[in-house]
């Protein structure tokens, strides 16, 4: 499998895993803050909104014109 094949499917796979864990986490989350669950909710989706904008970001800084991006081997 090709490196940067292999670096998104991990990435892919961390960023998921944490926007599901602290769903499942919420009413601990809610408690911890003393807000209720809804509130924390936007906890997560600041998150997201997060996640997006870097990534955004993050392709913008690294994209190059040539065929010869950060991912191909």
């Amino acid at each position: 499998m090709p490196l940067g094949l292999l670096s998104i499917a991990i990435g892919g796979f961390g960023i998921g895993l944490t926007e599901f864990v602290i769903m499942g986490l919420l009413p601990e989350v809610a408690a911890d803050f003393g807000v209720t669950e809804p509130v924390a909710g936007w906890l997560i989706s600041g998150y997201a909104l997060t996640v997006v904008a870097g990534g955004i970001g993050l392709t913008a800084a690294v994209a190059t014109p040539t065929a010869n991006g950060c991912c191909s081997a």
